[in-house]
């Protein structure tokens, strides 16, 4: 299992969206305080879905076929995480006088997004493996 990449990959993006988002705050208010994730339930709902998404897309690799769905799946949660923080990134520059700093927090899905990729073409690999072994035998 973990001598397979795209268990690597996957064991990545599942700390990129299970572990970093409580270390990284998403912006700075205009009050100089950190915005985490745990102030607003799209967001707990969100990294929590793509989390377990990625756990279950680890657990399930000797289904080479559902572990690639899941990670499609992974991926357009991300996308639409990354939806809502630019629909707040807009939203956020409307502000009045004192502007929100945007932190690196907003950037945690655009980087689970590489590594899920990446992860699925490692698995589409292995599934064209074991399709031409097949074909030999």
């Amino acid at each position: 299992m973990l001598q397979r990449i795209q268990t690597v990959y996957l064991l990545i993006a599942l700390i990129i969206t299970g572990v970093l988002p409580f270390f990284f705050p998403l912006w700075t208010m205009s009050d100089q305080k950190d915005f985490y994730f745990l102030f607003d339930i799209k967001y707990v709902t969100a990294f929590g879905l793509s989390t377990t998404l990625s756990l279950l897309s680890i657990i399930s690799y000797k289904k080479r076929q559902n572990q690639f769905v899941i990670g499609r799946l992974n991926i357009i949660l991300n996308l639409i995480l990354l939806g809502l923080f630019v629909y707040r990134l807009l939203k956020l520059s409307g502000e009045a006088v004192t502007v929100s700093e945007k932190g690196i927090g907003m950037f945690l899905p655009i980087v689970a997004i590489v590594f899920l990729v990446l992860a699925n073409k490692a698995i589409k690999k292995d599934e064209d493996l074991v399709k031409s072994v097949d074909r030999l035998r």
